[in-house]
């Protein structure tokens, strides 16, 4: 096991040893200052009241080694002892209480990283003011703080891996600012993965049914952007707080706005707040988010930006990569196999698109799921797989390598008769069967419903709109 070993001890020592004590390898600590020698014993710490400096004290073996005294000149001596007694070892070393020019070289030279907690602090202040960067965790904490009451937040209706992570973020935040909040969703959590997260991992939101509005005072949409547009909400309902990385069909209102549809996933966004504001999220927050993260971006191979994988760094040590393995892979259900024979078998193919109605379905997640390895087949670069569940048609679409924009391409084709959206290479819809379910005897339902969408997507795919180049969004969003 990796011995780790202690040189000298101060305030920045003590917060070492209480967070690296219980981790894998020993800890052996060397300090002259009886009262941390007394401190660290009882806390069953092995220690060694000596001279931190002098290298006849030290042990045979070490593999990383921490300075931490709050006098430079010391630090410098313990950290040239180190190196010559473990030329091969890690030393981190504390810079000490104001060092000098030259003490800050000398540590510099010998050491594999040299700590200043004050110039940290700072950096510290400094992102998360917005210093270095945008100011929009700024403005979301004044957003917060406004509230005189709880804050309720709302993710899109049947909710997927990234939206359930992100309303469970965002009320994070608000809690850690002192604004209780409570995450919801409308419709079910029917896709077997994402059900297997949420109870792997031990997720609490709410149904929108047990939800009385009149009880908070403040609303906040994650992963959508629109009261009532594919939420339980009432259309065009008071909006404080949007965070979304979907393009925008309309303007959108709400005291905090922020859209960026240049991003893989909106737990990118949550999981930057988290960061600038200092906040920590617990395993099962990092797992949901590093998962709603790797399911957006079809684990980085699709719409993935810079921040996506800035924020899956930030959050994999924290993560449970066990459970998250479960999470990945859950059995498939039935309904998922007989969707996809049903697909495979109707496909409508023109050209390099593929369009497939599977008629009534029991779990409108095996729409995507169809429309995902429909991509798999040779010489297919979009498809458009669609089913109906209780009075509503559902679809969904997938491109990869193609030229167009399957987001706008849905919009154009079913927005006006319901509700579509996404992105360039994924999007889905919904679509009140209506007066469609009144079919005369000689008609099937499957067979209205296929000629009446079909006829509307290849319409729209004939005249549809290329992929977008460095997206800026349609609307101002604050």
């Amino acid at each position: 096991m990796a011995r780790r070993l202690l040189l000298g001890c101060s305030a920045v020592g003590n917060t070492l040893v209480e967070r690296t004590r219980q981790e894998r390898g020993e800890l052996i600590a060397i300090t002259d200052d009886t009262g941390w020698v007394s401190t660290f014993r009882d806390r069953n710490v092995t220690t060694v009241e000596a001279d931190p400096t002098d290298a006849s004290m030290y042990p045979d073996h070490a593999s990383v080694v921490l300075i931490a005294s709050d006098d430079p000149a010391r630090n410098v001596a313990a950290a040239e002892a180190a190196r010559g007694r473990y030329p091969d070892a890690m030393i981190v070393a504390h810079v000490g209480t104001d060092p000098t020019a030259s003490q800050r070289s000398a540590l510099e030279a010998v050491a594999d990283r040299v700590v200043d907690p004050v110039e940290a602090m700072v950096a510290r202040v400094r992102h998360a003011t917005g210093a270095d960067s945008e100011e929009r965790p700024v403005r979301l904490l004044s957003t917060l703080r406004e509230l005189s009451g709880p804050l309720l937040v709302v993710a899109h209706d049947n909710p997927d891996p990234d939206a359930i992570a992100s309303a469970l973020g965002l009320a994070r935040v608000a809690d850690a600012l002192g604004v209780p909040a409570d995450a919801c969703y409308g419709g079910e959590i029917a896709h077997q993965e994402n059900r297997a997260m949420v109870n792997l991992l031990n997720l609490s939101l709410s149904t929108f049914d047990g939800i009385d509005l009149d009880d908070y005072d403040g609303v906040a949409l994650v992963d959508h952007s629109r009261a009532g547009i594919n939420d339980s909400l009432p259309e065009e309902h008071p909006v404080d707080i949007v965070v979304d990385h979907h393009p925008p069909r309309g303007p959108v209102a709400g005291s905090f706005v922020d859209i960026r549809p240049e991003v893989g996933a909106t737990s990118t966004l949550i999981e930057e707040y988290l960061s600038r504001l200092g906040i920590e999220p617990d395993r099962q927050l990092a797992t949901a988010l590093l998962y709603g993260i790797r399911v957006d971006t079809k684990d980085f191979t699709r719409l993935t930006s810079i921040p996506d994988f800035e924020a899956a760094a930030s959050l994999s040590p924290l993560a449970d990569e066990s459970t998250l393995e479960r999470v990945e892979s859950p059995s498939v259900s039935q309904e998922t196999l007989r969707v996809l024979a049903s697909a495979i078998e109707g496909r409508d193919v023109r050209g390099s698109t593929v369009a497939s109605c599977v008629g009534e379905i029991s779990d409108r997640d095996t729409l995507a799921q169809a429309a995902e390895r429909l991509l798999d087949m040779d010489g297919i670069t979009v498809t458009f797989v669609y089913g109906y569940k209780d009075g509503v048609i559902y679809a969904s679409a997938r491109s990869r390598g193609a030229d167009l924009d399957v987001g706008e391409l849905l919009r154009d084709a079913l927005d006006p008769v319901g509700s579509a959206g996404g992105h360039a290479t994924m999007a889905g819809a919904q679509v009140p069967l209506g007066i469609l379910e009144e079919v005369s005897e000689s008609e099937s339902l499957s067979g209205v419903v296929e000629a009446f969408v079909s006829g509307r997507f290849f319409e729209a795919l004939d005249d549809a709109p290329a992929q977008p180049v460095n997206t800026v969004p349609e609307f101002p969003i604050g």
